[in-house]
């Protein structure tokens, strides 16, 4: 396994200062970089462990803490296992925060990042990766079509509210985006019914982006994410063997 230096960095915005997690392999060498997006509960040590193990098969990897308009790492009060069911007082704190980032806001933002990263010694010439959780899935999907000479692969997985009928669903991106595109649907999503996934695949589909959209049997919402009550290792583990192939075929 490749040593990884990970470190925190400031990435100057339009509306401020985002916090953020940096990682690479320690040689320094320009790697293809990888923007990573957070779920719901934000940067904290389980999203800087994914992000390091990424960056030991060879990546540059940024997770930008997308609630920096709230607040420094950590945004909020969490435990160190996240049972919502437990808890539920713990999205009455994240639900209005996640509101106030607008699609406007997301997208303005990773502008930011991925002009960092374009600017960073340690990240190689040329378009980047961009993966997600969550709410990470709809922010990476929007970025892909926002940015699209910027983004060469994007991967989402247990994504919500993808194919909305809202005159500003992220699927209606479809047709700007020229990255190859991956997705991980759970299996009991209440956030992604049927018809959702049906109505990404076919805006997908007919904006012929290149695409493979699949549902994970028996996982539920948040399978990737070890430090919660969400967690299904099998999902986790077929998640990281889709991630690490679209990006070595991407790079």
């Amino acid at each position: 396994m490749t040593s990884v230096q990970g470190t925190a960095v400031d990435i100057p915005t339009e509306d401020g200062l985002a916090d953020a997690y940096l990682t690479h392999p320690g040689d320094g060498l320009p790697r293809p970089g990888v923007l990573l997006y957070q779920d719901a509960f934000g940067l904290r040590p389980h999203l800087r462990s994914m992000a390091d193990r990424l960056a030991a098969a060879g990546y540059t990897v940024l997770v930008p803490n997308v609630f920096y308009r709230h607040g420094r790492t950590p945004v909020f009060d969490l435990p160190e296992f996240i049972d919502p069911g437990t808890r539920p007082e713990i999205w009455q704190q994240i639900s209005p925060v996640m509101q106030a980032l607008t699609p406007e806001l997301a997208m303005r933002d990773a502008g930011a990042y991925l002009r960092w990263l374009a600017d960073s010694p340690l990240v190689a010439d040329g378009p980047v990766a961009v993966t997600g959780y969550c709410m990470g899935a709809r922010l990476t999907l929007r970025t892909a079509g926002a940015y699209p000479e910027r983004v060469a692969a994007a991967a989402g997985f247990h994504g919500g509210q993808l194919a909305t009928d809202a005159p500003d669903s992220p699927h209606l991106a479809a047709g700007h985006i020229t990255a190859e595109l991956y997705f991980g649907h759970a299996d009991n999503d209440p956030s992604l019914p049927a018809e959702q996934r049906e109505r990404l695949e076919e805006a997908l589909t007919a904006a012929g982006v290149r695409h493979h959209c699949e549902v994970y049997p028996d996982a539920p919402h948040g399978f990737t994410q070890a430090d919660t009550a969400s967690y299904q290792k099998e999902g986790d583990e077929r998640h990281w063997a889709a991630l690490l192939d679209l990006l070595e075929r991407t790079f």
